[in-house]
C-alpha cells in the first residue's frame, strides 16, 4: 500500500510538472499574417527594395518554406483563408469558392452570408458568420485547448477573410466594408456590440485621413526597376483616371471610387488594418495574461492592387515596399508591448497570381482568354448533338469552372447523370482554352496520386460541387485584358511564401516542398494541442525547435 501511495505521488507530481512545462513554453501571443494574392516571388523580386526590419526580418531570424504551395483547385480567396487556418481542403471544410452554386437553394451564394445574424457597427455589411465551414480551426481548437480562456481576434479589409480565420469560437472577427462608412464592424454571431476600443479607432479620423491623402511612389520611380513600365496597356484604371499612372490623388478619385472603396485598393487599405490590430492588441490586452490569445491579421489591398495592375506593374512594386514598412513597425510594436521572444508568428498568402495573359502573349508565352458566350454556344451545341435538347434545360448553372445539371429534367427525359456528364466531358476536352475535364463520378471513385487532377479533387466536395469540372489551360484567365485573376492550381497561383518566426521556431530555410495545409499541424504541434478535426496536413518538423 505504501508503495502504491509512493508512485501515486511520484506520477502526480510529473503530470503537474510537465502541465506547467507545457503552459511556459507556450507563446503569449500567436499572430497569423496572411497576405492576400502574394506571389513567392515578391519576396525575392523585391528583396533589394525591403527594410531590415519587415520581411528581411522574418527571412534572416525565421524559417522560410521556399517550395510551399496550395495543393488544391481552386486558389480563392475564402478557401485559402479556410484551408491555412483548418490544414485541410475543400474537399473536407466545405468552402469551395467565394461564392458558389447551392444545388439545393438553387442560387449562387457567399461564403460567409448567415441571415440569422445583423450588423453591429453599421446598418448593412454584417450579417456574416463562419457556419459554412465544416471542421474546426486552429483558433477553435486552442479556445478548447484552454477551456475557452484566451482571446481569439480576427481582422481584414474583406469579411471573409477575417470569419473564416477566426474560426467557430472567435472573440470577434471584424471587417471594413468601404462604401460611405470608413469603419470596421462585426455581427451578432460574435456580440451585441462594438467595444470601445473599435469605437474610438473608428471615430479617430484615420480612414479619412489616408482616403485624402495622394498615392505616390515610397521611393523615387525610377528606382523601381523590378516592374515595367508605369504607364502601359495592361493594366486597369481607376474611374476618372485616363492613364494607369502615379501619382493617384484619393480625395479627387474617391467619388468615382466608391469612397472608403478606393481605400481598399491602395497600399493605405494595408496600412489601416496594420494600425487597427495594434488597436486591438492594446484593447484586448492581447499577451498580457497566463493563458495564449491568437490574433488573425490579413491584408487585402495586395489583392485588389493585383487584380487591377497586374503583379508586373510598378503599382503592386510599391504596395510591397509600403507593406514592408507597415510589418517593420508591427513587429517592432509587437516586442515592445508583448516581448521579444514571447510571441509566435506565421506569414503566408491565401493564393498568388497570374502574370497579365496579354502581357504573356505579346512575349509569345502560351496564354489567353476564357470567353463565356463561346463556352456557351459549344455546350449549347454539344447538347443539342447529344440529346437533341438545349443546354439550358439540362444544364442549371455554369461557374467555377463547373457544370451543375437539372436533375429532375435529366429524369424527366429518361437521361443518365454520368452518361451525360461522361459525354460532355468528352466533348469539352476539345475546346481551346480547356486542359482538363473530368466528371464528379470519377473525381468519386478514383483516386489521383499526382498531377493537376490531384488538386482538383482535394478542391472537389461531393455535396457542393458540379457535376462536370474542368481546368483552363496554363495562363489563362476569366476576365478583360487588362489586371488578371487567381484559381488555378499552376504554380503562378499556387506557389506562396510560409515564413514562421518567433517563439518555438528555429532560423532557417528549407526547399522541401510542402503545402499550405501543413501550417495548422505545425502550429498545433508547438502549441501542444489538438490538430483541427479535419486536418489532413502534416507537422513540418524542421521549422520547430527540439
Amino acid at each position: 500500500m505504501r508503495f502504491l501511495l509512493s508512485v501515486v505521488f511520484i506520477v502526480g507530481s510529473w503530470s503537474v510538472g510537465f502541465s506547467q512545462t507545457i503552459e511556459s513554453e507556450r507563446p503569449k501571443l500567436v499572430v497569423g499574417i496572411v497576405v492576400d494574392q502574394m506571389r513567392y516571388d515578391y519576396l525575392t523580386r523585391f528583396y533589394d527594395k525591403y527594410a531590415e526590419g519587415g520581411f528581411k526580418r522574418l527571412l534572416t531570424h525565421g524559417f522560410s518554406l521556399e517550395n510551399a504551395h496550395f495543393n488544391y483547385i481552386p486558389t480563392y480567396t475564402a478557401p485559402g483563408h479556410a484551408s491555412v487556418y483548418t490544414g485541410t481542403t475543400p474537399s473536407v471544410h466545405g468552402i469551395i469558392g467565394n461564392n458558389w452554386y447551392d444545388k439545393k437553394l438553387k442560387k449562387e451564394i457567399y461564403c460567409v452570408d448567415d441571415p440569422n445574424y445583423r450588423s453591429v457597427g453599421s446598418s448593412a455589411g454584417g450579417e456574416k458568420s463562419p457556419y459554412r465551414m465544416l471542421t474546426t480551426t486552429i483558433t477553435d481548437e486552442l479556445k478548447l485547448a484552454q477551456n475557452r480562456q484566451g482571446k481569439v481576434i480576427a481582422l481584414s479589409i474583406k469579411d471573409r477573410s477575417a470569419v473564416l480565420p477566426g474560426g467557430h469560437t472567435a472573440d470577434a472577427a471584424y471587417w471594413f466594408p468601404g462604401g460611405e462608412e470608413g469603419k470596421f464592424i462585426t455581427s451578432t454571431y460574435y456580440r451585441e456590440s462594438l467595444p470601445k476600443w473599435v469605437i474610438d479607432f473608428n471615430a479617430s479620423g484615420k480612414a479619412k485621413e489616408y482616403l485624402n491623402t495622394t498615392w505616390n511612389t515610397l521611393e523615387d520611380i525610377s528606382t523601381y526597376t523590378e516592374s515595367m513600365a508605369d504607364n502601359n496597356i495592361f493594366e486597369g484604371l481607376f474611374n476618372g483616371k485616363k492613364t494607369p499612372t502615379f501619382p493617384y490623388n484619393l480625395k479627387k478619385l474617391k467619388k468615382k471610387n466608391g469612397n472608403y472603396d478606393l481605400l481598399k485598393a491602395v497600399p493605405f487599405g494595408n496600412s489601416i488594418v496594420k494600425d487597427f490590430a495594434e488597436a486591438a492588441i492594446v484593447g484586448e490586452e492581447l499577451g498580457q495574461g497566463s493563458v495564449t490569445d491568437f490574433l488573425s491579421i490579413s491584408f487585402s489591398s495586395t489583392d485588389y492592387v493585383g487584380h487591377k495592375f497586374g503583379p508586373d506593374s510598378k503599382e503592386i512594386e510599391d504596395t510591397y515596399i509600403r507593406l514592408d514598412r507597415d510589418l517593420a513597425s508591427f513587429f517592432k510594436f509587437l516586442d515592445e508591448k508583448i516581448g521579444k521572444g514571447k510571441y509566435t508568428l506565421f506569414l503566408t498568402a491565401d493564393h498568388a497570381v497570374s502574370q497579365v495573359p496579354a502581357y504573356l502573349e505579346t512575349l509569345k508565352i502560351p496564354a489567353g482568354y476564357f470567353d463565356g458566350s463561346k463556352l456557351k454556344n459549344r455546350l449549347n451545341m454539344i447538347t443539342q448533338k447529344e440529346f437533341n435538347l438545349p443546354m439550358d434545360s439540362l444544364i442549371e448553372n455554369t461557374s467555377n469552372n463547373q457544370l451543375f445539371f437539372n436533375k429532375e429534367a435529366l429524369k424527366r427525359h429518361d437521361l443518365n447523370v454520368e452518361d451525360v456528364s461522361a459525354k460532355l466531358a468528352n466533348e469539352l476536352i476539345s475546346y481551346e482554352t480547356i486542359h482538363r475535364t473530368v466528371t464528379a463520378n470519377t473525381l468519386q471513385n478514383t483516386e489521383f496520386s499526382t498531377g493537376i487532377l490531384k488538386r482538383l479533387q482535394k478542391g472537389y466536395n461531393q455535396k457542393f460541387s458540379g457535376d462536370v469540372l474542368w481546368i483552363p489551360n496554363p495562363s489563362t484567365i476569366w476576365g478583360g485584358e487588362t489586371g488578371t485573376t487567381h484559381g488555378s492550381g499552376f504554380n503562378y497561383d499556387s506557389h506562396v511564401p510560409i515564413l514562421f518566426y518567433g517563439k518555438g521556431i528555429k532560423t532557417g530555410i528549407s526547399k522541401r516542398r510542402v503545402s499550405i495545409t501543413d501550417i495548422a499541424p505545425t502550429l498545433s504541434n508547438l502549441l501542444k494541442i489538438s490538430f483541427p478535426n479535419g486536418a489532413t496536413g502534416t507537422i513540418i518538423e524542421e521549422v520547430l525547435e527540439e
